[in-house]
């Protein structure tokens, strides 16, 4: 089945109301909405984190991250990590809990985990950017880095019902896409990625934002949060197996860097390199 006839049947699943997660992200679904209940205490909150094993570990590990743990005071339970990274953090893991558990019974594929590191580093860096160039809030950066590639995992999630959608020819077709001049394609792209963010209730600043980034429109001086997410996509060393029009920008850190100010973008990542790095590990967990 070809690509374009995928993402056109896919859309319209979507436009009928259709769906469909697999069996394996129910679980998390559930605790993610009821942490985003706002009746939702701290009590409950842990109760719930730790009814999830994947997130439980997300929690904990991210609050032996760098970024949140300036005192490098080790945390070895869920209580005191949620303590530390705050409530709002711990919705926002949920939320990538939902994510990478999409893509169901290929959830260790090559592809899917390329996928899962690559947003894991866009989530790090778009952090960093936030904070040090963009001004944007960073933790809402760091959590639009996670879920940036969300349509894919459902993509993914859909092999069974499309089958030879993951296997090496195809995947080729994905990656390799040298005509983006199909605009069809991109708008069904947009349209699934977006049904599935709303359906998560994922606020709407974030979706458009995100969308941003699917479009490919990196503006100079960067300013939003989506020029925040294009820049950490163009500058994560992992890149998506799926081409959309933001990896043909063709920036390097050489040209951003004439465009960001007093301070170049390499040495902010130079300085910022061991929050990076400790940030994308945690989230890899």
């Amino acid at each position: 089945m070809e690509k374009s006839a995928i993402l056109s049947a896919l859309a319209a699943e979507v436009e009928q109301g259709r769906l469909i997660f697999p069996t394996s992200t129910h679980a998390a679904i559930r605790i993610n909405r009821a942490l985003n209940d706002p009746d939702c205490n701290l009590e409950m909150v842990i109760k719930f984190i730790q009814l999830e094993p994947l997130l439980s570990a997300k929690v904990v590990a991210i609050a032996n991250s760098v970024v949140f743990n300036r005192a490098e005071k080790r945390i070895t339970d869920v209580r005191s990590a949620v303590t530390l990274i705050g409530v709002r953090t711990v919705r926002n893991l949920a939320t990538a809990v939902v994510v990478q558990q999409l893509a169901g019974a290929q959830v260790r594929s090559e592809m899917v985990m390329q996928l899962w590191q690559h947003s894991a580093h866009v989530a790090a860096l778009a952090q960093v950017i936030a904070r040090r160039i963009t001004k944007q809030d960073p933790d809402t950066a760091m959590f639009a880095g996670i879920i940036h590639e969300i349509s894919w995992f459902y993509l993914l999630a859909r092999e069974k019902y499309y089958p030879g959608l993951a296997d090496e020819s195809m995947a080729s077709s994905w990656g390799n896409d040298a005509d983006l001049e199909d605009e069809s394609e991109l708008e069904c792209e947009i349209k699934i990625g977006t049904a599935i963010l709303k359906a998560l209730s994922i606020p709407e600043a974030v979706i458009d934002s995100i969308v941003y980034l699917w479009r490919g429109y990196l503006a100079f001086p960067p300013a939003t949060l989506g020029d925040t997410l294009l820049f950490a996509d163009q500058l994560a060393p992992v890149k998506s197996p799926f081409i959309l029009p933001s990896n043909q920008t063709g920036y390097s850190i050489a040209n951003i860097d004439l465009l960001t100010g007093e301070e170049s973008l390499s040495s902010i990542l130079k300085d910022s390199q061991e929050e990076v790095s400790s940030l994308t590990y945690a989230l890899c967990v």
